[in-house]
């Protein structure tokens, strides 16, 4: 197993409406070089660049290099087992919401994952 493999797909606040990036990771060395896309997201970051300041030293560490795809907006209720991906990053772009939502279902099988191009 890689470190690439060691990385979770998802990590995302329990609760509430908060940003969100996809992010894509690949291997430095080996060849060919390999990515795998995961989502993060967190009430404690008020702009989406916080997110990945904070992950990226995390991966340069693992040995990965890091590149935002996009952000958005998620908004999680696990008591109702409902996640929404919607909105966009100022300065990221819009991520495709799309693969954000594949990979929150993949985490959360009994929710119910929707998203939109919607921007609140």
């Amino acid at each position: 197993m890689s470190d690439l493999d060691s990385v979770p797909e998802v990590a995302i606040d329990p609760d509430g409406v908060f940003k969100y990036i996809l992010v894509r990771l690949s291997t430095e060395s080996v060849e060919p070089e390999r990515h795998r896309d995961i989502v993060r997201g967190t009430k404690s970051a008020e702009y989406h660049n916080h997110i990945f300041e904070k992950l990226d030293p995390e991966m340069q560490a693992l040995g990965l290099k890091c590149k935002c795809l996009g952000g958005g907006k998620i908004e999680h209720n696990s008591k109702d087992k409902k996640i929404r991906v919607f909105g966009e990053s100022t300065g990221y772009g819009k991520a495709d919401h799309s693969i954000s939502a594949e990979k929150l279902r993949n985490k959360y099988t009994d929710y119910e994952v929707v998203w939109s191009d919607e921007k609140k």
